[in-house]
């Protein structure tokens, strides 16, 4: 990326400011990156870790797969569930609030006995699906977050910061010979001045 400056002070400073507002926000930018890449394991491991859960509640009621036929599929539905908003380093992410269920009434005399806990085995498993779901958007969305962030991290480091002190050092370059040169042609100029005068005198 080529920096666009004049060989002037006012394009000195405006660069400076430039450079300086860049070299500012680095180490937060640096911070924010690793406080995403941690976040970002972590969502990722505790979906995972859900999943594993799901899983192994899944296992431990295989006993009851012959029961489930006999279990009625619109007992229990989801109606809602409710997300809230968390920032996590700066970045908008989903939570689980709650899960609304709408359970339709049975006869518990007439129904098997354990109709009441096939209720609450299914709303544990679907917590533990839903849950790991909402940890997978959450990795998804702070891992975009954090390459966005590494992007910009490389573009101050590696391209603008170094672009703008070359820029600031060419300026100053160029200002230094033009002052020499002034100098020198001032000197011309006097030592000219003195010689005209002595061939006067």
């Amino acid at each position: 990326m080529a920096i666009k400056f004049q060989y002037n002070k006012t394009s000195l400073n405006n660069l400076g400011k430039q450079l300086k507002m860049r070299e500012n926000a680095l180490p937060t930018l640096k911070n924010k990156e690793s406080a995403l890449r941690l976040e970002v394991r972590s969502a990722k491991e505790k979906s995972e870790r859900l999943i594993e859960e799901l899983e192994a509640s899944l296992k431990r009621y295989d006993y009851l797969a012959s029961l489930w036929n006999e279990f009625e599929s619109d007992l229990i539905t989801i109606t809602d569930v409710d997300l809230r908003t968390v920032k996590v380093a700066g970045v908008k992410t989903p939570e689980l609030k709650d899960i609304h269920y709408e359970i339709r009434d049975f006869n518990a005399f007439a129904k098997p006995a354990w109709y009441a806990d096939g209720v609450a085995i299914l709303k544990e498993l679907s917590r533990l699906g839903i849950e790991s779901e909402v940890y997978k958007e959450k990795s998804r969305i702070l891992d975009f977050q954090r390459k966005k962030t590494t992007q910009k991290v490389n573009l101050y480091e590696k391209v603008e910061i170094p672009g703008y002190q070359e820029a600031i050092r060419k300026i100053k370059r160029f200002m230094e010979d033009e002052e020499n040169l002034n100098k020198a042609a001032s000197k011309i100029v006097k030592s000219r001045h003195e010689a005209e005068e002595e061939e006067e005198s």
